[in-house]
C-alpha cells in the first residue's frame, strides 16, 4: 500500500510543482531561462519532505 501512497503523491507533487512555476514565472513577467532546473529543484525538495512525512506516518 506505501508504494500507492508514493506514486498518488508524486503525481499530485508534479502538478504542483508545475502550477507553482507557472505561477513564479507570470509574477516574473517572463519564462525562467533554467526552467526545467527549478521545476527539478522545487519537485526534489517537495517530494523528500512529503516522503518523509509519509514514512512517518506509516511508522517506518
Amino acid at each position: 500500500m506505501e508504494v500507492v501512497y508514493f506514486t498518488i503523491t508524486a503525481a499530485l507533487l508534479y502538478f504542483a510543482a508545475d502550477r507553482l512555476l507557472d505561477a513564479l514565472e507570470r509574477r516574473a513577467g517572463r519564462r525562467f531561462e533554467q526552467r526545467s532546473l527549478i521545476f527539478f529543484a522545487m519537485l526534489l525538495g517537495m517530494a523528500l519532505v512529503s516522503f518523509a512525512v509519509i514514512r512517518h506516518l506509516l511508522g517506518d
